[in-house]
């Protein structure tokens, strides 16, 4: 009783046959669950808090506290 003999020629195409459609389908499905899941909260996010946000108000905040070096706080 002998072995039979493996299948050498062809063994690639058949197997990408099989998986390719696999991996395109996790990849997308992946892509998918990442945009609705980081992507459009993180956008939300920042949406948010620009909306409340006034640049004018944080810089005088910061020139105060003396994080700028170049701009002198008010009262000097």
């Amino acid at each position: 009783m002998s072995l039979p003999k493996p299948m050498m020629r062809g063994m690639l195409a058949k197997r990408l046959r099989f998986h390719l459609p696999i991996a395109f389908g996790l990849s997308f499905l992946t892509a998918i669950v990442f945009k609705y899941t980081v992507t459009e909260p993180r956008k939300q996010a920042y949406a948010d808090f620009y909306k409340q946000y006034d640049a004018v108000k944080d810089f005088n905040a910061m020139r105060e506290a003396g994080v700028f070096e170049s701009v002198r706080p008010s009262g000097e």
